[in-house]
């Protein structure tokens, strides 16, 4: 697995309803059991976890994924000082959910773009 230093380098996210933890581990270069570590850290991060306590990650639970990426390795945010700025963002008038969502699909519009016009 390659590493990629910024999410504009992460591959897109297929259309799938629910993603494994090595599937999530790949699509946000992050390795399972940091995976587990946020889960304990960042309160917005709740996969499903179905039989035998196998975790289940949504579209939703890989965006948040992404950005608590973005925010410890790009931006040098300790953990602490994250959570602090995901849960002001989820107060604040902004709405983190669409605010991904709408990151994430200019992103995939981009890499769309780049292979027509190639």
């Amino acid at each position: 697995m390659l590493e990629a230093s910024h999410n504009n380098e992460l591959p897109p996210i297929p259309g799938k309803r629910y993603f494994t933890i090595g599937e999530v581990s790949e699509l946000c270069a992050v390795k399972p059991h940091v995976l587990r570590y946020w889960e304990q850290e960042f309160e917005q991060l709740t996969p499903v976890k179905r039989r035998g306590n196998r975790r289940y990650y949504q579209h939703h639970d890989v965006m948040m994924i992404r950005q608590i990426r973005s925010l410890l390795y790009d931006q040098g945010f300790t953990i602490g000082g994250a959570r602090q700025r995901l849960s002001s963002e989820q107060t604040g008038e902004e709405n983190t959910r669409y605010k991904l969502v709408i990151r994430q699909m200019i992103v995939e519009l981009e890499d769309v773009l780049q292979l027509l016009r190639s």
